[in-house]
């Protein structure tokens, strides 16, 4: 193995600020973005894996299903409290060397997870494994925007997000079938070999930044007093709760409303992985074309989709599409995104890392507004008019965005 060429000299301080494209080759620019992808992968498949072998751990540390599941809550707040700290205090960081920090944290603490000794280790193992999660995936999708002209972002972007998906096909299944086969503590302990092999990669695929020039935690700070970033992160927040307020009872909904066996769970779990998928690919290449365009038509979109999931859910193969179509609800995820890029300002890292904190906002809000109509008594396909409020709400937020940026520009033009 060689370390990538680069076009004038082999050890290139990049600005982490500027596009690089014209001082690497594609070959070196796509090494970067599999390595960045790697890491996504793997956190992908830590985040969702505990899902399946929440039973495992349960009977491991003698506690019932619903007080394990409080690990999948640790981790999650891990996420949403982790990616603001982080990038305000690594202000003054590379990025290079920030990537690397995170994702040895969290290789790190899964390997720990995998050998902890009682359950409040476990759980508080998992929010430490939580805190770089966000972080990660807002400076990965900085550092690969920065690799390609403007007009290529959002694939750029796409393409460090398809670890992620790529997790929820093939990932989540492969770690969840070696957790039940050998130990949950094994799924675990993949996990974190992932880790450290993106950590690798990183090191030698990577090349050295410098610092922002004026990079500072004051500056980064200042993300929290543009309007626009709290509209951007309220969009992804509401937006994206939809489908997480389908996808948290899916399997209930596939055996007792459809009426399928529960060994089609697996089935409808992978055409929704699918559609995450061809979602992040199609919506990442849509962005680039549109990126206020493919906002909008995504949200609209998911109206309609999650809509027709509670009309359809009875209909084993409507709900098999809709599931899928819903799965394509991702294609917004690259574009909002990139849209916090564009109204961050000089404060990109911060509002690139809080981009997974609203996303984890909106698996807990999704979840719980999804829990309330069914205890209600509305039954699990309702969740999809949830999910369809959601996106209305998304759809609104988005809108008053817009208008108030071309109110804000029709007086800079003014003036």
């Amino acid at each position: 193995m060689t370390k990538i060429a680069v076009a004038d000299e082999a050890e290139l301080a990049l600005p982490a600020d500027e596009p690089s494209a014209a001082l690497l080759s594609p070959a070196a620019i796509l090494l970067i973005q599999l390595a960045l992808a790697v890491g996504g992968f793997g956190i992908g498949t830590g985040e969702f894996v505990i899902m399946g072998l929440l039973p495992d751990v349960a009977t491991t540390y003698g506690v019932s299903i619903p007080a394990a599941g409080y690990v999948i809550t640790a981790y999650a707040l891990g996420v949403v409290v982790g990616a603001p700290i982080i990038a305000v205090l690594s202000a003054r960081l590379r990025r290079r060397t920030l990537l690397l920090g995170l994702m040895a944290v969290f290789a790190v603490g899964n390997i720990l997870s995998a050998l902890a000794p009682d359950f409040i280790s476990f759980t508080i193992l998992r929010f430490l494994t939580g805190l770089p999660h966000g972080a990660y995936f807002g400076v990965a999708a900085l550092v690969a925007a920065n690799l390609v002209p403007a007009h290529r972002r959002a694939r750029a972007v796409g393409r460090v997000m398809l670890g992620l998906t790529i997790a929820t096909l093939v990932g989540t299944p492969i770690a969840t079938f070696l957790g039940q086969l050998l130990s949950w503590r094994a799924a675990f302990l993949l996990v974190g070999l992932i880790g450290a092999a993106t950590v690798a990669l990183l090191w030698w695929f990577q090349p050295r930044d410098a610092v922002r020039e004026g990079a500072s935690i004051r500056r980064e700070l200042g993300a929290f007093g543009r309007v626009q970033v709290w509209l951007a992160l309220a969009v992804a927040a509401s937006g994206f709760g939809g489908m997480f307020a389908i996808f948290s009872y899916i399997a209930k909904t596939t055996t007792d409303v459809a009426g399928l066996s529960v060994s089609m769970v697996s089935v409808v779990l992978a055409l929704f992985g699918i559609g995450m998928n061809v979602g992040n690919i199609v919506g990442s290449r849509l962005a680039d074309i549109s990126l206020k365009g493919t906002i909008f038509g995504m949200l609209a979109f998911n109206v309609v989709v999650m809509t027709g999931f509670s009309l359809t859910a009875s209909n084993p193969w409507l709900l098999c599409l809709c599931v899928f179509f819903t799965g394509c609800g991702f294609a917004a995820c690259p574009a909002v995104q990139t849209r916090l890029m564009d109204v961050a300002g000089d404060a990109q890292t911060l509002a690139a890392a809080s981009t997974h904190s609203a996303f984890n906002i909106a698996n807990a809000l999704g979840a719980w507004l999804g829990g309330l109509v069914i205890t209600w008594g509305f039954g699990y396909a309702a969740t999809g008019y949830v999910g369809a409020v959601l996106s209305v709400i998304g759809l609104g937020v988005f809108a008053l965005s817009v208008l108030l940026e071309e109110k804000d520009g029709g007086k800079a033009k003014a003036r």
